[in-house]
C-alpha cells in the first residue's frame, strides 16, 4: 500500500494491525487511538497531515515508523503547515453572555459517541453566538462538519488534554439542516445490478443512535474491493451522507415507505 500526506489513518490500521503501535509511539497525543470509540471516529476522517499538526510532529516521523511496515512512501506531498492560527475577531470580542459551552468529555468517557449530543444543542446556538466543545482532542471531523452549516471556528489547545474549540454561527448562516447531496433511486436496479452477488446486507432499523452510523462505518471498513453495502435504515442518514464523500463512496437511496429506508454504498 502506498501512503502520502493524504491518507487517512483507518486503510492503514486496516492494512497492518501493527501500525496502531507505531503510530502511537510517535506522539502521546495518540493514544487515543487505542480507544475503539475514537478510533473510529478519527482514524477514518483524519489523514496524516491532518494527524502531523494534531500530534507536534511530521510527516517524516510517520513514514519512518510505517515504512518498515511494509508500506511504500509518497513524499511528494506538501508540507504540513503546523503555525498556530490566529485569535480570530469573534473571539477576541467574545461576550460571556454569547457562549454556549458543552463539555463532551464524561460522553465519550462513558463510552458513546458525542455527535448526537453536539448536534442537539448546535440546534439552540443563535446567529451570533458561540458553541463551546471542551475535549481532549482537537474535532477535525466535526469542524468540516459544522463549516458545511455556516459556522467558523477556532481550537484552543489549553494543554495535551484539554482543547476548546469555538464554533461561531455567522449572522449570515445557513440555519437549515444538512441535505442529503440529491439522493436517487433513479438507477437502484442497474447499480444493485452491477453488483450481482457481491453486495454484503447490514440491518440497522434495531439500533439506537449513534450505532446505525458506526456500524455502517465499520461495514465500510472492511467491505472488500468490488462489493457494494446493503443497508437497511430508518431514515435518511443525513450525518453519514457527508462522511460517505469524505471517505471516497457513493451511494443510492431509495425511501420505500415510512421507517423504512434501503441504501446502497459503494466505490465506483
Amino acid at each position: 500500500m502506498t501512503i502520502n500526506a493524504d491518507t487517512k489513518i483507518a486503510p492503514i490500521l486496516k492494512q497492518n494491525a501493527s501500525a496502531l503501535e507505531a503510530i502511537v509511539s510517535i506522539s502521546p497525543k495518540f493514544e487515543k487511538l487505542r480507544n475503539p470509540l475514537l478510533r473510529k471516529l478519527m482514524a477514518g476522517r483524519t489523514t496524516l497531515a491532518e494527524a502531523s499538526r494534531l500530534g507536534g510532529c511530521s510527516m517524516d516521523d510517520f513514514f519512518k515508523k510505517l515504512e518498515p511496515l511494509g508500506f511504500e512512501i509518497d513524499r511528494n506531498t506538501n508540507a504540513v503547515d503546523g503555525a498556530k492560527k490566529p485569535v480570530p475577531a469573534f473571539v477576541a470580542s467574545l461576550k460571556k453572555q454569547q457562549v454556549i459551552e458543552l463539555d463532551v468529555r464524561p460522553v465519550i468517557s462513558s463510552g458513546s459517541d458525542p455527535l448526537n449530543v453536539i448536534m442537539e444543542k448546535v440546534k439552540s446556538v443563535k446567529p451570533g453566538d458561540v458553541l463551546k466543545i471542551i475535549n481532549t482532542f482537537e474535532p477535525t471531523p466535526l469542524i468540516r462538519l459544522l463549516e458545511k452549516k455556516g459556522f467558523e471556528s477556532y481550537v484552543n489547545a489549553v494543554n495535551n488534554n484539554l482543547i476548546e474549540t469555538y464554533f461561531h454561527k455567522k449572522e449570515a448562516s445557513n440555519q437549515g439542516e444538512i441535505e442529503p447531496a440529491q439522493p436517487t433511486a433513479s438507477d437502484w436496479d442497474n447499480v444493485l445490478k452491477k453488483f450481482g452477488d457481491k453486495v454484503q446486507k447490514i440491518e440497522v432499523r434495531h439500533l439506537e443512535m449513534p450505532q446505525p452510523m458506526l456500524t455502517i462505518l465499520d461495514a465500510l471498513d472492511r467491505l472488500e474491493n468490488g462489493t457494494a453495502l446493503y443497508v437497511y435504515h430508518k431514515r435518511i442518514p443525513v450525518f453519514l451522507l457527508p462522511e460517505l464523500a469524505q471517505r471516497g463512496f457513493d451511494y443510492r437511496i431509495k425511501e420505500i415507505q415510512d421507517g423504512e429506508v434501503h441504501l446502497l454504498i459503494f466505490k465506483n
